[in-house]
């Protein structure tokens, strides 16, 4: 969940950067603007109220024909407001130079290529290290000159709030002071969360975990990123990784901490606050104090920054990738791989004994990451550690939750709310668990990708969501379908598995209604303008780097001025906006760029 600006502090920001797209002009028949896959389904969408089929022809650079046939009619698509006709030119060969017609109405130039995405995975990658803090951001691993910037929050050494917050309740803090270096900047603020950092980091090494266990090498070897740790014999995807965990590592309350904090789910007035023993609970975030202007660069940062309170989520997402760490570090870094499980059983036992403390989201200067449910993250926790240890209290507590996948009961694409299927995952990859539990995992994510890929088949603009109700940060819950689909792809090979997620990277990259590639630097209209406080593109401040995907249409949240002009007048694929104001639309945040990463990266395998 990306991260509001207060009202003091959401100024008219058009001076800066234009809200408008970009100025290629919208072309009339819609593909991927950065290269069509060749290993799989190829289609466009041209926007066309005919109820009959209509003639169409694929030229090469050359003019000539290569094929031909007759467009599929769509009719009316709710999601995007239009009416459609798809366009399948699967049986064309591997180009450049392409163009596809209807008539008068002609595509953009486009290639099909093996390999599309591998520069793009490793831009996708990148973001990571442009976001980090606590490091001085080189020129020499960016594009733009004008990215570098020193070091910021360096050493993030803070104290727990204490004070009144927005609704009055009065917070203690507390008698220690953490130094919560390293991290990333979780979204347009300057708020680290461990709550979000952990689906983000989890998802990283995911995608390093699952090539392992197929016996397969990692594209991202020591060297082939532009990070500082190239050359420390490491896999870099693993080094930025890493960054991540070393600051959710230190977010851990001391042996010995005794705090006031709300137990049990209680209302938004004042909170009853009862002295538990939080050793080793993990504090929710480390923020600002107050929501800093646009733009502020992380070094130009004036606000004082506070710890907020241990939360059992919080904690639960330290326990499970922490777990992860312990099994992937354990032959690369032994005494890293010992920190993470001593970690994470430490932040296991304490949710355990505080299994309500629950997020409150009243302090002004970061999100709240507020999450009713919690037996989500018990399950992805128990998981992680079982997964690790093959200890059977952990498999306890996975065997006797409801989210463990029954026969036939699927898995769910996984957002920073509702982590279960973290777990699934891990239980489906781990050779430490019994065998049924972990064809169990495996047939609750194919039952997932199954309906992913129904859908995918029922939209109009062929991806794997059908629905017509895009959240804040829509483009994320796309990509974690992908890369639910990819996972359900290598244990079935299941083709259709793969066509989906390739259909969901189509759709980011330009198959929409707004025509549209949702990921700077890449394609013919790439989105430009981020709601992020250093990536501005003027005078100082840089435009972002390559590879930073948008949140994407949202017709459920309006609470910026941009899209509270817009409510109630766009179709659901079209309520997005390429402006820095557009806060529900065009924020950036780690736990998208993570499945977007992973996405392209999966699709860019194989030869």
């Amino acid at each position: 969940m990306p991260v509001l600006l207060a009202a003091t502090a959401l100024t008219t920001l058009a001076a800066l950067a234009s809200p408008s797209l970009a100025a290629e002009p919208l072309a009339p028949i819609r593909l991927n603007q950065v290269g069509v896959l060749e290993r799989a389904g190829k289609l466009a969408v041209l926007p066309e109220t005919s109820t009959t089929p209509l003639p169409w022809v694929l030229e090469d650079k050359d003019g000539r024909v290569v094929t031909k046939g007759w467009t599929r009619v769509v009719g009316p698509d709710a999601a995007s407001g239009e009416s459609l006709h798809q366009i399948d030119f699967s049986t064309a060969p591997a180009g450049y130079g392409y163009r596809l017609k209807v008539g008068q109405r002609a595509s953009r130039p486009f290639a099909i290529d093996a390999h599309p995405y591998a520069r793009l995975k490793r831009d996708a990658l990148a973001f990571f290290y442009q976001n980090r803090s606590g490091a001085a951001i080189e020129a020499r691993f960016g594009d733009d000159p004008k990215l570098a910037r020193p070091a910021a929050h360096a050493p993030d050494r803070a104290t727990c709030f204490n004070g009144q917050d927005q609704r009055g309740q009065v917070w203690a803090g507390c008698g220690y002071e953490l130094n919560a270096s390293k991290g990333w900047y979780d979204a347009g603020d300057h708020g680290k969360y461990v709550v979000n950092g952990g689906i983000s980091v989890w998802t990283l090494v995911n995608y390093h975990e699952r090539l392992a266990a197929q016996g397969k090498k990692a594209d991202f070897a020591d060297g082939s990123q532009r990070i500082p740790e190239a050359g420390n014999g490491v896999s870099d995807l693993l080094d930025e990784a890493r960054w991540e965990l070393e600051f959710m590592l230190r977010m851990q309350a001391p042996p010995g901490t005794s705090m006031a904090l709300p137990i049990g789910r209680q209302g938004k007035e004042q909170l009853a606050l009862t002295e538990v023993d939080a050793s080793g609970m993990a504090h929710q975030k480390l923020t600002d104090a107050y929501w800093t202007g646009v733009p502020t660069a992380p070094h130009e940062d004036p606000a004082p920054r506070y710890l907020f309170h241990p939360t059992t989520g919080a904690t639960l997402n330290l326990a499970a990738v922490a777990a992860q760490c312990a099994r992937v570090w354990k032959d690369i870094d032994p005494a890293f791989s010992a920190r993470c499980l001593k970690v994470a059983r430490s932040a296991f036992d304490a949710a355990r004994r505080n299994p309500e403390i629950y997020a409150h989201s009243q302090f002004n200067g970061g999100g709240g990451y507020g999450d009713g449910e919690l037996g989500d993250e018990l399950f992805w926790a128990a998981a992680e550690l079982w997964a690790t240890t093959g200890e059977g209290s952990y498999g306890e507590v996975v065997q006797a939750s409801p989210y463990m996948p029954a026969a036939g009961k699927p898995a769910d694409a996984p957002g920073w709310g509702s982590t279960s299927t973290l777990g699934v995952i891990s239980l489906a990859l781990s050779d430490k668990v019994p065998a049924q539990v972990r064809d169990a995992a495996r047939a609750g994510l194919a039952a997932a990708a199954d309906r992913y890929a129904a859908e995918d088949l029922q939209a109009g603009y062929r991806l794997p969501d059908a629905g017509t109700r895009y959240v804040w940060g829509s483009n994320g819950v796309i990509m974690n379908r992908a890369m639910v689909l990819g996972l359900a792809y290598d244990f079935t090979g299941q083709p259709a598995y793969r066509q989906a997620a390739a259909d969901a990277m189509d759709y980011v990259l330009g198959r929409n209604p707004l025509d549209q590639s949702y990921v700077t630097g890449w394609g013919a209209r790439p989105m430009k303008h981020p709601h992020h406080r250093f990536w501005v593109g003027k005078g100082k401040y840089p435009a972002p780097p390559p590879g930073v995907i948008s949140g994407g249409p949202n017709n459920t949240a309006f609470s910026d001025e941009v899209a509270k002009a817009m409510e109630g007048k766009c179709a659901a694929q079209t309520c997005w906006t390429d402006s820095i104001d557009a806060f529900t639309q065009n924020e950036v945040a780690i736990n998208w760029n993570a499945p977007f990463f992973w996405v392209a990266a999966f699709l860019d395998e194989g030869t």
